[in-house]
């Protein structure tokens, strides 16, 4: 039975100490990547991208929460046609 608490013990030595070593080589890692990754971006910055404004007035419906007047339409057909073919007959008795 002592053999048994050794292996115990043993094993979760073990297991500790591999779980450090493998959180201290991943925190190596991150703070290795981080400072290399600081300093290329000094070395090469991004590119800023342009802003445009294009203002047409589908973006200014769109802005002010309207909706078209043909999706509208759109949508009222389409749950019409879906009504008259998925319509349940009245079984009355």
């Amino acid at each position: 039975m002592n053999s048994m608490e050794q292996q115990f013990l043993e094993a979760g030595s073990l297991m500790l100490a591999g779980m450090v070593v493998v959180f201290a080589f991943l925190g190596l890692l991150i703070l290795f990547i981080t400072t290399v990754l600081a300093k290329l971006a000094v070395t090469f910055p991004d590119k800023i991208a342009p802003i445009t404004n294009r203002s047409n007035k589908k973006n200014n419906k769109a802005t002010s929460g309207e909706i078209s007047p043909a999706i509208v339409a759109a949508i009222s057909g389409a749950v019409s046609r879906y009504r008259q073919q998925h319509a349940e007959p009245n079984l009355k008795k």
